[in-house]
């Protein structure tokens, strides 16, 4: 229980014990924070501090794992509520700071009566005990089924469907993880493990990070898995998640991520995380992702042998670059996604330009010309719209990777490459463990550059025409065709 004054004790019994004939409180309802794209995502009222979650798997991954997840937090403005985004489970109970506390559930809000009014700056540890049901639909975030156990993808907001959380990415925190299965299987999470016990026929696992992440983040593998363990650049521990069966046949993929840091850390400067490594999963879901410190891949990316090697080791390199860009700098809101995967593309495109022969101009200049198209469909880069209902993976758009790299290639053009490598290497420092948004981007290139930029991003980030490109006056971009449809 986190650490409480007596008078503070004092106060806080007195405010219960008045609440106890105070008028009722309005009906509990979901909260968010506002974030443009998904306004009822996230909670307000405290900032998210640690989160310890265990879990016990069965055996089967369609059936529910018991999980309790304790959450260490600091109010940070009075609440008669706690508000933490979460679905997909059931809750058997809830804790606050040591006193049981009456739930309710709304939406995808699970709304916790509090133990009288709390003030701001008032910590808290809410522990809460559940389930977690990972037999939902495939496609719609959160745990992953994979042949041999479960993986989780919660990107953009699915980490409720997990874990009870302030399921945004502008409040990291530290992590925990205690997983418990059968002996048989192998756990890996974020972070560095710092427990293996053994009980019985059934082994618990404990990983913890060593710095903030956001609950989109989040990793967890649980499978017939070998762990495979290298060294990567100034004695980094990279450790990569496979198949079993697939050990051998993935070494080749395997043995190319120190490479691929070292290339990293020449572009921006010191990888920024304890460790690193590649999961690959037998599943399939349509995409890879940058789970914290152990990227997500379909094993069927490295197995089917219908892509060239050139594509896989390029979006290898672009998860790897999320480590940087949406890891360790993660977005304030949603609509700040182009940084991430503006980013990401960016690096890839290089690195398919320095070892395939692959230009980056002509990738550039092909963006261009699609760019007005992925404008209309999705949005300027920095101010994209909003994903259809049930379909929030549509955020996921062309315009957010080469549509968003375009913008980084007229910066580069605009500013010149020395003042361009200088601002990646200062964004990454500046803002390492943190969050940032565009206007920050915007500003510390105003700064590197030594002129106001404002004009050049407005255009680039937020008008519906894609502007002229600088250094190519020729650059033409396609009108979009017309859908016939009412504006």
């Amino acid at each position: 229980m986190p650490f409480l004054s007596r008078r503070l004790r004092a106060a806080l019994l007195a405010t219960a014990s008045a609440t106890l004939v105070a008028a009722t409180l309005p009906a509990p309802v979901p909260l968010g924070i506002g974030d443009p794209l998904f306004p009822h995502l996230g909670n307000p009222g405290y900032d998210v501090l640690a989160y310890d979650i265990g879990l016990g798997y069965r055996g089967r991954n369609t059936d529910p794992l018991d999980a309790v997840t304790t959450i260490d937090a600091r109010t940070t403005e009075p609440l008669d509520r706690i508000n933490l985004d979460f679905t997909r489970g059931t809750v058997r109970s809830v804790d606050v700071n040591g006193l049981r506390a009456d739930f309710a559930s709304e939406d995808e809000d699970l709304i916790i009566e509090v133990p009288g009014h709390l003030p701001a700056g008032v910590p808290l540890r809410i522990t809460v005990r559940h389930t977690s049901d990972p037999s939902g639909e495939r496609d719609s975030g959160g745990w992953v089924r994979t042949a041999d156990g479960l993986a989780m993808a919660n990107q953009a907001d699915a980490g409720h469907r997990v874990f009870p959380s302030n399921d945004h990415p502008a409040d990291k925190a530290y992590f925990t993880f205690r997983v418990t299965a059968p002996q048989e299987l192998t756990v890996v999470a974020n972070g560095e493990r710092t427990g293996r016990f053994r009980h019985g026929d059934r082994t618990t696992w404990t990983y913890r990070t060593d710095h903030p992440m956001a609950t989109e983040l989040a990793q967890v593998s649980i499978g017939r898995s070998t762990v495979v363990e290298r060294t990567g650049p100034h004695g980094l521990p990279v450790r990569d998640v496979v198949p079993a069966a697939d050990r051998e046949r993935l070494e080749p993929w395997l043995r190319k991520t120190p490479g691929q840091l070292e290339w990293m850390e020449r572009q921006v400067g010191r990888y920024p995380f304890e460790n690193y490594g590649v999961l690959v999963a037998d599943t399939e879901t349509g995409f890879e992702l940058e789970t914290q410190t152990l990227s997500l891949f379909e094993r069927r990316l490295f197995t089917d042998g219908g892509y060239p090697e050139w594509y896989v080791d390029s979006v290898m390199v672009h998860e790897l670059a999320h480590q940087w860009f949406g890891d360790s700098v993660s977005p304030r809101t949603w609509s700040d996604l182009w940084l991430n995967e503006g980013h990401a593309s960016w690096y890839e495109a290089r690195y398919a330009e320095e070892h395939a022969g692959k230009p980056l101009e002509r990738r550039m200049r092909d963006a261009y010309t699609r760019s007005d198209g992925w404008r209309a469909q999705g949005g300027p880069p920095a101010r994209p719209a909003a994903p259809a209902p049930g379909e929030k993976i549509s955020l996921f758009r062309p315009v957010m990777y080469d549509g968003s790299a375009l913008v980084l290639y007229a910066l580069r053009q605009e500013i010149g490459e020395g003042a361009f490598d200088r601002l990646e290497r200062l964004w990454v420092r500046k803002h390492r463990d943190s969050n940032a948004d565009t206007a920050d981007f915007t500003g510390l290139a105003s700064r590197v550059a030594g002129r106001d930029l404002t004009s050049f991003f407005d255009g680039w980030l937020h008008g519906k025409k894609t502007p002229p490109m600088p250094g190519h006056p020729d650059w033409t971009s396609e009108t979009p065709a017309r859908s016939g449809k009412p504006a």
